[in-house]
């Protein structure tokens, strides 16, 4: 289902109640959930009462709480501070739990292709942002909407010549492995202890988080959506990221009242 008048005959998806926290294991997407998007990718910040709302939900949940993002677990930990917390890193590729050292494979050469082809190309296109990931390469238009086509012919171009995965998001054409995605995160993190003792809930506001709501309601649990209301897997929704903010404050008070 597609298209604004497919999306006008949905019912509009109703608020989570925090009952849903109860015995749950955690699952939260980074961009766009826990912090607001931004027109650079190392201009989000998160702010101390972020690392604080974090620490008692992973708490009041008896550890079972998980970051799953496109983002590498490098950066989630260096230039965010969230080395305390089970991270899911690119999109599933990475894996680390609190204060140990991420599962990974190693960087391709083919993503050091495309990230060239992709820097030659942004070299005359003021506000085209090449990000250079761990595995994997971003194509960003954000800043430059009017190459939104062009963009997306190189895009499908790189992945047929390199064989790498095109994983699209907000803005962002994405070069990377195949063989993982959000949804295959969650369920690899619910086969172990502690997310294995509750039930998942996964949030998040992105396409590519589709496979992340997939996977929680296959496995019993629930999606919530952040953001527009638009055609999703997702059962719940919340408007933006204070939306989240204060249900997730919420929710920890419910859980230790």
């Amino acid at each position: 289902m597609s298209g604004m008048a497919d999306i006008d005959r949905l019912p509009p998806l109703p608020v989570p109640p925090l009952a849903l926290m109860e015995g749950a294991s955690l699952f939260l997407d980074f961009d766009g959930t826990l912090v607001p998007l931004t027109d650079v990718p190392e201009a989000v910040e998160v702010d101390p009462a972020l690392h604080a709302l974090l620490r008692r939900l992973h708490v009041a949940l008896d550890g079972r709480l998980a970051i799953v993002s496109g983002r590498s677990v490098a950066v989630l930990r260096n230039l965010f501070g969230l080395r305390d917390f089970t991270l899911a890193g690119s999109h599933g590729l990475e894996f680390a739990q609190p204060d140990a050292a991420p599962h990974a494979p190693q960087r391709l050469e083919a993503v050091d292709e495309a990230q060239a082809k992709l820097l030659a190309f942004a070299a005359d296109k003021p506000g085209l942002l090449i990000e250079r990931k761990t595995l994997s390469v971003g194509l960003h238009f954000r800043q430059a909407p009017q190459w939104a086509e062009a963009c997306r012919e190189l895009a499908e171009r790189l992945a047929r010549e390199t064989g790498l995965f095109l994983q699209i998001g907000k803005m962002l054409y994405e070069l990377r492995p195949g063989g993982a995605d959000k949804g295959s995160a969650i369920r690899h993190l619910m086969r172990e202890a502690p997310m294995s003792d509750g039930i998942p809930v996964f949030l998040g506001d992105d396409v590519t988080d589709e496979d992340g709501f997939a996977a929680a309601v296959s496995l019993r649990g629930n999606g919530i959506l952040i953001g527009p209301e638009r055609a999703t897997k997702a059962q719940w929704r919340l408007e933006h990221v204070d939306a989240v903010r204060h249900y997730l404050n919420e929710s920890v008070a419910h859980l230790t009242s």
